[in-house]
């Protein structure tokens, strides 16, 4: 056992070292903060797509989502990943294309400004709003990475949950810092493909050693309501419980967040030629079906696991393990399968670096740009600009590691958090930004403002009072940041006529 342990950590070592690799390489090509912060503008179509990808779906997707699953079966992840991925394809359909070519006329390469320069924003409070926003609801996401992190080594070799978190985020943080978005890019990328070689080995591993397909379904069918879409398995008592249609509505509603994420929309404005955008969303939406539907399965998968005696029963604090626990069954068949379970782990290792590495720059590029120098006026030269966004990166992450260091924090609940708070406060306003040309500065603060503000009242005031009010808060907070955002632009001076023709350019 200790040397398939060694042939696991040696695969996974290598791993963290190339990504290493790949920041040091890309720290030569950062010559300003535009290589930093956007890459150049010179992403292609196929590290756009999967990058966005990647870095959308986070330890989420090879740990909560399977977790998910695995307790309650087929029904809220089901619905989750449909709304996800008709919200990923609609994303890459209606606001790529608009938002590379608009971004790119108005010169803007963050998020935050974007918006800014869209409403000709010179106090830059639009900005600062944003950027503070994306620091506040980061902060927590990126947390989530780092648990996720610390979870998989101390369920797998029973090492210090707090040192295999600090030394995962050393990791993260060295090639963030040294490479910026294009080693953070060209990672995710990679880092996808590893997450994909996971999935198909789980999977068809999980249904050998479950006794195979029909074993599988079996114990599936055997538990109330576990493959349904309209109710979920209750494992405490094995009865089914309703699943209404205003939570179906609540759930598939994660789809909106698509809108407002810094991390992937900011990937819209990197590509090289906004006309290859239509590979881009073709490869992107291909591969989030498939992807999450395979982690789906694999919650399914490792039920029958258990249940048949290969794996120990897993409840609602272990169940986010269920592919850290499969693969340490792998590792037993010899150094071949521990060299492989060590590329499934570090496959759940890249579903987490590739978002918190995303988030850590969008965040620090709020600090060092949105917030130092567009709003509260001091100037940089690029070096000092530079160095500030790293210092950003570092206080960024310190404070992710003392939110996150609660070995029984959930991965699933801090990100579907942090994912309402960004559909919340930025979602309405890219689409009113992109296709409503009356939207007025005024309107885009009040709905950031409201939509922002929502998330915190309907989940901390609204949702516990529990029934029809048990609605995910993305969707409220959506809903109620378009509402500021009509109503106060409609009561506001109409937009200059530069604003239009800038506009009227962007189609």
């Amino acid at each position: 056992m200790i040397t398939n342990n060694f042939f696991i950590v040696a695969a996974i070592v290598i791993y963290l070292l190339v990504m290493l690799a790949i920041g040091f390489v890309f720290s030569k090509n950062n010559s300003n903060t535009e290589d930093f912060y956007l890459g150049g503008r010179k992403l292609g179509p196929f590290v756009t797509a999967m990058s966005a990808e990647a870095s959308d779906m986070s330890s989420w997707l090879l740990m909560g989502l399977p977790g998910v699953a695995y307790l309650s079966g087929v029904c809220d992840a089901a619905w989750t990943a449909i709304g996800l991925g008709v919200g990923t394809y609609l994303n890459w359909l209606f606001v790529a294309k608009r938002l590379r070519r608009y971004s790119a006329n108005i010169d803007a390469f963050t998020v935050p400004s974007f918006y800014s320069k869209r409403f000709h924003d010179d106090k830059n409070i639009l900005n600062a709003i944003c950027a503070l926003v994306i620091v506040i609801f980061f902060i927590p996401y990126t947390a989530s990475g780092f648990a996720a992190c610390g979870k998989l080594f101390n369920s797998l070799f029973g090492v210090d949950y707090m040192a295999a978190m600090i030394v995962s985020a050393i990791v993260i943080v060295g090639y963030t810092i040294m490479g910026g978005f294009r080693a953070v890019s060209t990672t995710d990328f990679i880092q996808s493909c590893v997450m994909t070689l996971a999935l198909v080995v789980v999977l068809g591993y999980g249904i050998t050693v479950a006794g195979g397909m029909d074993a599988v379904m079996a114990n599936a069918h055997s538990m109330a309501g576990y493959l349904s879409l309209n109710a979920m398995h209750d494992a405490s008592t094995g009865s089914a419980s309703s699943y209404g249609f205003i939570t179906i509505i609540s759930t598939a509603a994660w789809g909106l967040g698509y809108f407002g994420m810094p991390h992937i929309i900011l990937r819209f404005m990197a590509i090289e030629d906004e006309n290859k955008l239509v590979l881009s969303r073709r490869v992107a939406s291909v591969w989030v079906f498939i992807a999450m539907f395979g982690a789906i399965f694999i919650g399914i998968v490792g039920n029958a696991v258990s249940k048949a005696g290969a794996l120990e029963m897993l409840d609602g604090t272990s169940s986010e393990t269920v592919v850290v626990r499969l693969a340490g069954l792998i590792s037993q068949h010899g150094v071949l399968a521990a060299v492989i379970a060590g590329v499934i782990l570090a496959g759940v290792l890249a579903a987490t670096m590739s978002t918190a590495d995303s988030q850590m720059l969008a965040a620090a590029s709020s600090v060092s740009q949105n917030i130092t120098q567009d709003f509260l006026k001091i100037k940089l030269d690029e070096k000092k600009s530079l160095t500030v966004a790293r210092g950003a990166i570092l206080v960024i992450s310190l404070i992710a590691i003392l939110l996150a260091r609660d070995p029984n924090s959930s991965v699933f609940q801090i990100v579907s958090f942090a994912w309402a708070g960004f559909g919340g406060a930025f979602g309405a306003l890219t689409l009113t930004a992109l296709f409503w040309k009356r939207t007025t500065k005024e309107g885009a603060i009040a709905g950031v403002v409201a939509g922002g503000a929502m998330v915190f009242i309907w989940k901390f005031l609204v949702r516990p009072l529990g029934g029809a009010w048990n609605i995910y808060e993305l969707l409220p907070a959506f809903i109620v940041s378009l509402v500021f955002i009509v109503v106060v632009s409609l009561c506001t001076k109409e937009p200059s006529e530069e604003i239009y023709k800038e506009f009227e350019a962007a189609k």
